[in-house]
């Protein structure tokens, strides 16, 4: 049966103020209203039902998404104890399914994106969940084609052909430098793909491939699966859960899943509009735009004589106004506002830790 997995973890420092540790960014309704989180979960809409689609975040997170998620139960949510990086949240998660549905073939998101139009999104999902199901040795992942030379992305060096549009991944290219980057760039997209970290598997080939590729991460995932229908499933969870090396799932699996001649890895290019919102500059791009370059996010706003700058409010009823400002990013959030040059935006993760280490934990 085909299931989807979106991963919902992680803090989102470069979101600051907007988002907190009790609010992260997948979870704020800063997209026309809707969360990222919820653009995730409804973007599979006729494609996996919604009683087959699972969230795994943090523990503490629990209710906020039960309660933002239309066709959500309790029972989708997978619940983490503390971060462990992606390769703990995949197989955690793959096993909890698979204790359900041993045949499961799930297809991994991550809450971060925005992908237009969905019903070309669909159809590709739909060709990597094909993959899978036709070869359970395959291993899929979603590609896109590069619009910039980008040192910011992993990329996929594609090799044989599989079909009439799927490659055979050669290789994994960790995050380049700058020259690197502009290599790949003008080799072109039948060569190098940017890696968009949505994956599909058969649950049973991932778990198999962390057996062979991170053994002593596999014991414990395999205590969790097996405790996952009874009883002790929360303690053996907290219990085993913590203890699991932090590591992400392309450095664990993906990497040496190309280099293994018993599994295959498939990319699948994915031609769409893709983003991922992980900083105030890439949020900028989803927003309204004036005829000055301004980005006008949540909330209120009058820009006078100011150009290439972002506002947003978490307050939709908060007015923002600014005159003679370039190239600015304004945030305000009810107990902290962000001021910053746009082409600093990198630093905010930096401030947010001098901040913990000023104010304390409540204003992260």
């Amino acid at each position: 049966m085909r299931h989807a997995l979106i991963i919902a973890g992680g803090s989102g420092t470069r979101l600051w103020p907007m988002s907190r540790a009790n609010l992260p960014k997948q979870l704020i309704p800063f997209i026309g209203g809707k969360s990222l989180l919820q653009l995730a979960f409804d973007r599979l809409e006729g494609l996996v039902p919604a009683s087959n689609r699972y969230v795994c975040a943090g523990q503490g997170h629990a209710e906020v998404i039960a309660d933002s998620l239309v066709g959500f139960s309790g029972e989708q949510f997978l619940g983490e104890p503390i971060g462990r990086d992606t390769l703990n949240a995949v197989a955690f998660s793959a096993a909890a399914i698979a204790a359900q549905d041993p045949d499961a073939v799930i297809a991994v998101f991550t809450a971060d994106h925005i992908i237009e139009p969905i019903d070309e999104f669909l159809k590709i999902v739909d060709h990597g969940f094909r993959l899978a199901e036709q070869d359970a040795d395959t291993l899929v992942t979603f590609g896109i084609a590069p619009t910039v030379a980008a040192t910011g992305y992993g990329y996929l060096e594609l090799g044989d052909v599989i079909d009439d549009s799927a490659r055979v991944v050669k290789e994994f290219r960790e995050k380049p430098d700058q020259e690197t980057a502009g290599e790949y760039f003008a080799a072109g997209p039948q060569r190098y793909l940017w890696n968009s970290g949505m994956f599909v598997w058969k649950a049973s080939t991932l778990l198999e491939c962390v057996r062979r590729y991170e053994p002593e991460i596999s014991k414990g995932i395999d205590q969790i699966g097996a405790a996952w229908t009874t009883p002790q499933r929360d303690s053996v969870l907290a219990k085993v859960f913590p203890t699991l090396k932090k590591i992400s799932v392309d450095f664990a699996v993906m990497e040496p899943a190309s280099r293994d001649l018993r599994v295959r890895v498939a990319a699948v290019p994915m031609p769409l509009q893709w983003l991922d919102v992980g900083s105030w500059p890439m949020f900028a791009e989803t927003c309204e735009n004036d005829g000055d370059g301004n980005s006008l996010g949540s909330g209120r706003s009058m820009l006078l004589d100011t150009r290439r700058t972002l506002v947003a409010s978490s307050d939709p009823e908060h007015l923002i106004t600014t005159i003679g400002c370039e190239d600015l990013i304004i945030i305000h959030t009810p107990d902290a506002t962000l001021v910053c040059r746009a082409d600093q935006a990198e630093e905010i993760k930096q401030l947010h830790q001098l901040v913990g280490e000023k104010y304390g934990p409540q204003w992260l």
